[in-house]
């Protein structure tokens, strides 16, 4: 699941720790989910491309990606979908994934994970990282969580590399996606915004 491989990506392969705060993970899992959502069918958009709605397809048999769903209450827009359920995919894919006895939390502290399949880590990252550094073209997948990725501005902190590089790179792959990435995209990057004034401001209130 898309939710899944990305929390992977954000999980420092050598110390466990989080390469991304948590405003920045939460908004990317957010929108991990509702792609992963307009991607199995269940969630599609309005004539005019601009709110989601339920689409009435097969329900999946993933209880978390039921679960989002029924968070939503579409129709609305992708900006709102993240906003709603983006709390909620964070705690739900680290229940999967330690289901899976892929990763753990350390001390039940969001941040610090205990790696528990090494390879399924190395495998997500390897995968992704081939078409950010244009060894391989997009897929689906991997554009759409490349874009994640920028829109929360971590592609450099995931990956080592030259910042702008990795962004301008980033970018190309996220403007050539799906009009619906590209509309995640936006939306998690106007949270990302949103977050980013709030610290800044509660900041100059402090000092």
């Amino acid at each position: 699941m898309l939710p899944e491989d990305l929390l992977l990506l954000f999980v420092d392969e050598r110390t466990g720790h989080a390469l991304a705060g948590a405003e920045a993970v939460g908004n990317a899992l957010g929108g991990a989910m509702v792609i992963e959502l307009v991607h199995s069918g269940r969630l599609a958009y309005d004539p005019n491309g601009k709110q989601l709605l339920t689409s009435g397809g097969r329900p999946s048999p993933n209880p978390f990606l039921e679960e989002s769903l029924n968070r939503l209450g579409a129709p609305l827009t992708p900006r709102r979908a993240v906003q709603r359920i983006r709390n909620h995919v964070r705690d739900n894919v680290m229940t999967g994934l330690q289901a899976r006895g892929i990763l753990a939390l350390r001390q039940q502290v969001f941040g610090g994970f205990m790696i528990l399949d090494p390879a399924a880590v190395s495998e997500v990252r390897t995968a992704v990282g081939s078409v950010l550094f244009g060894h391989r073209a997009p897929d689906a997948r991997s554009g759409a969580l490349i874009s994640l990725l920028h829109a929360v501005k971590a592609v450099h902190k995931v990956f080592e590399g030259d910042k702008h590089e990795l962004a301008a790179r980033a970018k190309q792959i996220s403007d050539g996606h799906s009009p619906a990435v590209v509309a995640i995209h936006a939306a998690v990057a106007a949270e990302m915004v949103v977050a980013t004034v709030a610290a800044t401001s509660e900041g100059k209130f402090l000092r």
